[in-house]
């Protein structure tokens, strides 16, 4: 079994193909016979967790197991303690209740690395940095759950998945790892 950890860059599907000729994996990745265990939105970024074991990527997957997995959000605005409150005990998205997550104003700009497309900076629009973790994945759920507070979502970087980070990897790098341990 073959375990693939991979810091995807803003701007690349998570898939090996596309029709349109977006850039995918494939354009990063000399491997073959490994797949994306979930996803990262095309305008996201940071780990990236693929591997040929079906059956570590269901259970990874499944939100039965309740996967922790940590962003890095940069948000549009000054995060209130009632808006940092209501993300900690969940907020309803798309008519459904998402489970609490853990949330922790950054008191610094997280150090990362520059991304290709960079975010349109405003003299009068303050931004902040937010780390979350939540335990299940619902489609672009951290974006969903920051704007329904009030707090867009400018950037957003995937760091961990369970106990599995991705340390200094930068956009674009991957690196064999050992068989993740699901909690």
């Amino acid at each position: 079994m073959r375990y693939v950890i991979f810091n995807k860059p803003f701007g690349v599907l998570c898939q090996f193909t596309d029709r349109l000729g977006r850039p995918t994996l494939k354009d990063y990745l000399p491997l073959s016979g490994i797949y994306a265990v979930g996803r990262l939105d095309y305008d996201s970024e940071g780990l990236l967790l693929l591997t040929d074991d079906g059956e570590l990527n269901h259970r990874m997957s499944d939100p039965r197991y309740k996967q922790a997995k940590t962003y890095l959000a940069q948000v549009k605005g000054e995060p209130t303690e009632a808006q940092r409150a209501k993300l900690e005990h969940g907020v309803t998205v798309g008519g459904r209740r998402t489970r609490p997550a853990k949330v922790e104003l950054l008191s610094e700009p997280p150090v990362v690395w520059e991304r290709r497309k960079p975010i349109r900076f405003r003299k009068t629009v303050p931004t902040a940095w937010l780390g979350i973790t939540i335990s299940e994945g619902m489609n672009r759920q951290v974006r969903k759950m920051t704007a329904a507070v009030g707090l867009p979502c400018l950037r957003l970087i995937r760091v961990a998945i369970g106990d599995i980070a991705l340390g200094a990897l930068q956009p674009g790098e991957y690196a064999a790892i050992k068989k993740p341990v699901i909690r």
